[in-house]
């Protein structure tokens, strides 16, 4: 009886103890927010309130948000549990025990412990459909994450962020919901809502998908490419980019053209051909600026450098009315601002180039980004410039005269070639947060391509005694082009539903190209003459840019949009041949100014959404108002199939016109429309599509029609008329139209991932001076299969892409002849055959990459990788075009082929 006695006191002074430390944990504020995973969080919790936690590190891994500051201990711990499926006790020595719900503790303790959180608690919920507004930020950089997906589980309720990662949700159904938050590169995360978390400027914090292996997490991570629920758009991850194989640089461009609707059988191009279009009709948009040159290297590297990305997404058709001003497709690409929560510093170097870059915090409320890259003359480089000069030298040997001694064959010429040739682009941004409400930012970007693959050559004088006639010869070839970029950035929330951008920004393109030859004959009399022969060309286009995005969340089930912009063009272009005589020259200025507003309405229980618009677009070179009516249909028939629809009207004002050049290859131009020789162009686009979605796999289906006007091309092959030169008569306008189906099967998530896509299409125009009949425009390329696939083992990441693509269409010549000037020079004639009669071969390659994950000794975080590519495995020759020369008055082919096998190395580091 006294030892029960006993043992009934011992127990009453423990819970005695217990009940002291419950109520102790409701006096502890926790005054400050914790990050991190939930083992450091409680470890800085016990050092700031002397208190001691109980628990297994192993299972304590998960991932912590700093969403808990100014909350009592016991009410943070509760929310906590909840949120992870934990329970918590507190022990009789003031010690927490904090276990998952598997755990148990030793019976003596649970005998003095006090349980404050069970298996089977819950939460009642105090606000009902409510709106929630928030912001969502890197964990580990302060950044703000633009597009994110943000839904409500077990409804069809969702809504993405802004640029600036704020968003509001309307019509939560309960401050006990349970928020999905998607984002490429990033884990998915699991919010639960608790009535004690704010309902305004709710801050979420998602971490990198690198740092799995660190942080347990509550649902699958997103990889490289996601397919919206938005008709026609992709997103891509710059972070996953080093994952697939690649030439000499991760690229975000080149990246793109392995997604379905965006053709891969342009290795000379970066630029996008997006279903049937031209890579001048893709509107790219960075940071708020236009940039109108997007690669590096004749067309085999885009300028934009992926360590200063930090979202990226296409738009391939049906795109809102807030764009405008482009006929086929929209990239719009946003910088990152710097990380705000330390200095970091990183950079790649490969077989092709030095990438570099620097972010760090100036202060409590600034940050700065500056990032370059240069090439140097390696290997690959070297590879790369030579393989596309090597024609150019070629004909410029046969070009020059030969000589030699009396009797002899030998070559007597002093021949120098000096090739300077390099790329380089600049980034930088700086970002200035004022208040909660409101972000500054300066972004400018610069990127230059200086290629110089010129030659001299020279020889004595020869004859008899000590006179004779000499002989000098110059090829230039020359070319510098490049984008100049920048914009000044205002962004605020002007309240829980109202938001507004305003940009001001500038863009200058720039190209200038000199292929000509220079003659020096010297005669006996030493009277020396020059001949200058081959073609110069400049282009400039500058645009100034201003524009305020509006947006109101007026409604729980309507969100608005609206705007006005301005665009002040200025254009030149000159192309003259010989020296003497100016083929063109157009000095254009133009003003482009338009409002533009959206609604996006959600009906039948929130399954169906619609989105009506209407740009308004004023163009003073024509005096005319363009209205272009935008509709978007997306209906949910269940979670997982969905069938969607657009269609819209687009105008374009500043044209990229092709200059057709049978002999030596076909350039482009830009120049501003004039309603006469150059009409405005436009398109009309009609969508239909559906997907189905489940947990791992993503089946796609997409039907689009362009319907395309005012489609110019340039060409010398027919004289001007009589009684004086006019070129301009040599501007040719058409019609056209692109149609096509597009089939996607993903799988998402795993260690092992990938894609399968195919494109059917056709792009075709019609211009009554080639063909009074439609003809293949030069882009069309009517079978396109992709197959992607990416394997995660450990630190390894294996892949591989094998694309296949038939031939493009061609303009061949029929046949020619050559004549003897009255000079002694001879000129060549062609007979040109039908326009794009002919096809090039098929064309199909096999890409693989490996690359290993490196971690920190110390902190075992991700700092950097090694990758090894292989571009073109199998060594195909595909064509990358066809040169034409007389020869004895017949028409000899040469073919001009893409790169064969081209492996690339490529080592990659970061401070943090």
């Amino acid at each position: 009886m006294n030892r029960k006695l006993i043992l009934c006191l011992v127990l009453t002074l423990l819970c005695v103890k217990a009940l002291k430390a419950q109520t102790r944990l409701k006096d502890v504020l926790l005054s400050k927010y914790y990050r991190g995973s939930l083992a450091s969080v409680f470890d800085s919790i016990a050092v700031d309130h002397n208190l001691k936690f109980s628990f297994d590190r192993e299972r304590m891994r998960y991932s912590f948000a700093e969403r808990y500051a100014d909350m009592p201990l016991d009410v943070a711990l509760k929310y906590i549990c909840l949120e992870y499926g934990l329970k918590y006790y507190v022990g009789a020595d003031n010690v927490i025990f904090v276990l998952d719900k598997k755990q148990k503790i030793d019976p003596i303790t649970m005998a003095s412990a006090t349980q404050q959180i069970g298996e089977k608690a819950t939460i009642a919920a105090v606000k009902h459909n409510y709106i929630l507004t928030g912001r969502v930020i890197d964990a580990s950089s302060g950044e703000s994450l633009p597009y994110v997906s943000i839904g409500i589980s077990g409804t069809k309720l969702g809504t993405a962020t802004n640029a600036d990662g704020y968003f509001t949700l309307n019509k939560v159904p309960s401050d006990t919901s349970t928020l999905a938050i998607n984002y490429l590169g990033y884990n998915k995360t699991s919010v639960h809502l608790n009535p004690d978390l704010p309902k305004t400027g709710f801050i979420i914090e998602l971490k990198p998908d690198n740092e799995l292996e660190e942080v347990l997490v509550v649902a699958d991570k997103e990889e490289l490419m996601k397919v919206s629920e938005k008709v026609s758009m992709i997103k891509m991850s710059p972070q996953k980019l080093a994952m697939l194989p690649n030439v000499g640089e991760k690229d975000i461009m080149r990246s793109f053209q392995l997604m379905p609707g965006v053709s891969a059988s342009n290795e000379s191009s970066s630029g996008l051909y997006i279903r049937g279009g031209t890579p001048d009709q893709n509107l790219i948009v960075y940071d708020g600026f236009t940039v109108y040159q997007v690669d590096h290297l004749y067309g085999f590297y885009s300028a934009f450098n992926s360590n200063a990305i930090k979202d990226v997404q296409l738009f391939k058709g049906g795109f809102e009315p807030k764009y405008g001003g482009r006929l086929s497709s929209v990239t719009e690409i946003t910088g990152k601002e710097g990380n705000s929560r330390g200095f970091n510093i990183g950079g790649d170097i490969s077989l092709l180039s030095l990438n570099a870059y620097v972010e760090s915090p100036l202060g409590d409320n600034v940050t700065l980004l500056l990032a370059a890259r240069r090439s140097y003359k390696g290997p690959l480089y070297n590879k790369i410039f030579n393989k596309f000069n090597s024609s150019n030298s070629s004909t410029a040997q046969q070009r020059a005269p030969m000589g030699g001694g009396p009797g002899g064959r030998g070559n007597a010429f002093d021949n120098a070639t000096t090739v300077s040739s390099y790329f380089y682009d600049f980034n930088g941004k700086f970002t200035y947060k004022p208040s909660k409400k409101d972000v500054l930012s300066l972004s400018i970007y610069n990127g230059t391509d200086n290629l110089d693959n010129s030659q001299e050559s020279s020889a004595p004088s020869f004859g008899g005694g000590g006179g004779g006639r000499g002989f000098g010869f110059n090829v230039n070839d020359v070319t510098n082009y490049g984008n100049l970029g920048g914009s000044l950035r205002w962004a605020r929330k002007w309240s829980e539903r109202f938001f507004n951008t305003t940009v001001l920004g500038y863009s200058n393109y720039y190209s200038d190209r000199d292929r000509s030859n220079s003659n020096t004959i010297t005669d006996e009399d030493g009277n020396s003459r020059d001949i200058k022969t081959g073609t110069l060309e400049n282009n400039d286009l500058k645009d100034i840019t201003f524009k305020s995005d509006f947006e109101y969340a007026w409604r729980k089930d309507n969100k608005l949009k609206f705007g006005a912009y301005g665009i002040n063009y200025a254009i030149k272009y000159t192309y003259s041949q010989n020296d003497t005589s100016t083929v063109l020259d157009r000095h254009t200025s133009g003003n482009v100014a338009g409002i533009y507003i959206q609604d996006q309405q959600f009906l039948l229980g929130d399954k169906l959404s619609l989105e009506p618009g209407l740009r308004f677009s004023y163009f003073d070179q024509t005096s005319k108002t363009y209205t272009e009516p935008r509709l978007t249909i997306n209906y949910k028939l269940n979670n997982k199939l969905m069938i969607k629809a657009a269609t819209g009207k687009y105008y374009q004002f500043a044209n990229r016109v092709l200059r057709e050049d049978v002999l030596s290859g076909s350039r482009d131009f830009w120049i501003l429309s004039d309603n006469n020789n150059v009409p405005v162009s436009s398109a009309t686009h009609y969508i239909l599509g559906a997907s189905y979605e489940t947990h791992q796999y993503i089946f796609s289906a997409e039907y689009y029609y362009k319907d395309l006007k005012g489609v110019t091309e340039y060409s010398l092959r027919f004289n001007p008329s009589r009684g004086g030169v006019s070129y301009e008569e040599n501007f040719l306008n058409g019609i056209g139209y692109a149609q096509g189906i597009e089939f996607l099967l993903q799988k998402k998530i795993g260690h092992y991932n990938g894609w399968i896509s195919y494109s059917i299409g056709e792009a075709r125009n019609k211009i009554e001076a080639y063909s009074p009949n439609y003809y293949a425009a030069s882009q069309d390329v009517r079978h396109e299969l992709k197959i992607v696939n990416i394997y995660k083992l450990g630190r390894w990441n294996f892949s591989g892409d094998w694309v296949f693509a038939t031939g493009r269409p061609y303009t061949a010549p029929q046949g020619g002849y050559e004549i003897t000037l009255l000079d002694g020079t001879t000129q060549s004639f062609i007979n040109i055959g039908a326009k794009n009669g002919s096809r090039l071969p098929d064309y199909h390659r096999l890409d693989l990459a490996i690359n290993y994950e490196l971690r920190g000794a110390d902190s075992g975080t991700n700092i950097g990788s090694i990758g090894l590519s292989f571009f073109n495995v199998y060594n195909r020759k595909n064509v990358w075009y066809k040169e034409f020369q007389i020869a004895d008055n017949q028409v000899v082919e040469t073919n001009v082929n893409y790169l064969g096998l081209t492996p690339n190395l490529t080592l990659t580091l970061k401070l943090r």
